[in-house]
Formats: structure tokens, C-alpha cells, sequence
């Protein structure tokens, strides 16, 4: 049965799936929730910052139980109405809406980037998970996100961190971090960008940044792209794109 949704915006705050010119980035966010899908098997997940509500979904197919938080009412809305198999609820992330010691797995993807308190969450979701729960948290790599800066290039970003810092930040609030990984392109990707400069993501920005009008070769690469052309290692973390932890609550 086709569901008839409420189309979200693209605002450049989030990434969707469906959308041609967007197939870069979703499937750069989508192989996180791929990789470490293990990790909620059999568990009652929270997803702190759903965004458009795919993954919640991904992880809906082996949880007990996931509840999709997300602040944006209108993004709430969307969850509840296109993925019913999990629970969408409208929340702030700086007090998370659940009870001390009630969730296994807290899964914050390419979202901390975009809080003013990253502590003040961290310890959030320290509370909230079991002893033994885990957090699993993905977010651009500050070293080449934003190469050389202070402040973060995109508009959205508060701060965005390096693999040594994201590292301090879990070990402050009480994590045990388990994995670091850096998530890089895979040989296929490696090979696509010979065509473009050595670089496709500089060549999607100089679309958006330009006329707008995609070159139907660029737009066949970007379509073709699938979660597999990205690999997570924890060999060169500097050099990454996205740092992927795995941390545990004492």
C-alpha cells in the first residue's frame, strides 16, 4: 500500500531519502545505521534526532522497541505518519523525555554537530541508557569538514569536532568509548572522483553554490552511489569525512 506522506523541506539542515541530487549524502549518512545495526538487535533504541525518519525505520527491523525523537514538530508529524512502525515523539534533546535507565541503545547520528550544549546531551544520554547501553553517535570530522577553520562551514553546525575531541567529550560525560572509526570512500567512490578534480563533493558544491543545473553526468555518479562505496576503519582518523563511536555506559 502506497503511503501518502507529508513532503519535508530540503533545507540544507538534514538529508532525505528519494531525492536524486541528495543520494550523496543520504547514503553517506545511511551506511552508519547500516554498519551498526548489530548493536540494537533485540534492543529498546532511542533515536535522538531523527530527522526524516529512515533510519529509526532501518533500525525498527531488529529492535524491540524504537522510539524517533526529533524538536521539529512538522518532522515529528512526518515520522508518525511514514514510518508507523516506530514510536515518533516531539522532544528536546537538552532533556531528553524518558525516564533514567530505561533504553539499551541511544542512537545520535550526524546531529550533535548542530547543539549548543553537546556536553549537557552527552550526560543525557547517560542517563537515560541501562548500565551497559550504548550510545552510537556519528558526525562530520571537523579536520576535513571544515579544513582550517574555527567556525564551522555549514550554517547549521555549532561545533563540529575532531576524532581526538569527540573522544574527550564521551570519556567527560562518563562514557568507556569502544570504537572510533572514520568513515572514507571506498574504491568505487575513489575511482568516480578521478572524473571530477579528485573531489565530488566539491563538484556537487559548485552546483549549488552556481546555476544550480546538475550535468547529467555528475547526477548519474551521485544516483548510482550506494552505502557500500563508504567503508569505516578506524586506520587515519584525521583524514576521515564522518567519526563513528561506539560508547558504553559504565
Amino acid at each position: 500500500m502506497t503511503r501518502e506522506l507529508e513532503p519535508l523541506p530540503l533545507t540544507g539542515e538534514r538529508t532525505v531519502p528519494g531525492v536524486l541530487e541528495e543520494n550523496y549524502w543520504f547514503r553517506r549518512h545511511e551506511i552508519a545505521y547500516l554498519a551498526l545495526l548489530e548493536h540494537c538487535a533485540g534492543a529498546r533504541v532511542l533515536e535522538a534526532g531523527c530527522g526524516e525518519g529512515y533510519g529509526a525505520r532501518v533500525i525498527a527491523d531488529v529492535a524491540d522497541r524504537v522510539v524517533a525523537l526529533d524538536y521539529d514538530e512538522l518532522t515529528s508529524r512526518h515520522v508518525a505518519k511514514a514510518y508507523p512502525e516506530v514510536v515518533a515523539l516531539r522532544g528536546n534533546l537538552a532533556s531528553l523525555p524518558l525516564a533514567s535507565s530505561t533504553v539499551d541503545v541511544v542512537v545520535n547520528f550526524q546531529v550533535i554537530e548542530h547543539l549548543w550544549d553537546q556536553p549537557g546531551f552527552l550526560r543525557e544520554c547517560l542517563r537515560v541508557l541501562r548500565p551497559g547501553g550504548r550510545l552510537l553517535i556519528s558526525t562530520p570530522n571537523r579536520i576535513t569538514f571544515s579544513p582550517g577553520r574555527d567556525t564551522p562551514l555549514n550554517p547549521f553546525h555549532t561545533r563540529e569536532l575532531a576524532p581526538s575531541e569527540l573522544d574527550s567529550l564521551l570519556t567527560e560525560a562518563g562514557f568507556v568509548t569502544e570504537r572510533l572509526l572514520g568513515l572514507h570512500h571506498g574504491p568505487r567512490l575513489r575511482s568516480l572522483e578521478t572524473a571530477y578534480a579528485g573531489s565530488i563533493i566539491d563538484a556537487q558544491v559548485r552546483v549549488v553554490l552556481g546555476d544550480g543545473v546538475w550535468p547529467p553526468d555528475l547526477l548519474r555518479d551521485i544516483g548510482s552511489i550506494t552505502a557500500s562505496d563508504f567503508v569505516l576503519s578506524d586506520d587515519d582518523l584525521d583524514a576521515s569525512l564522518d567519526l563513528v563511536a561506539v560508547a558504553v555506559r559504565p
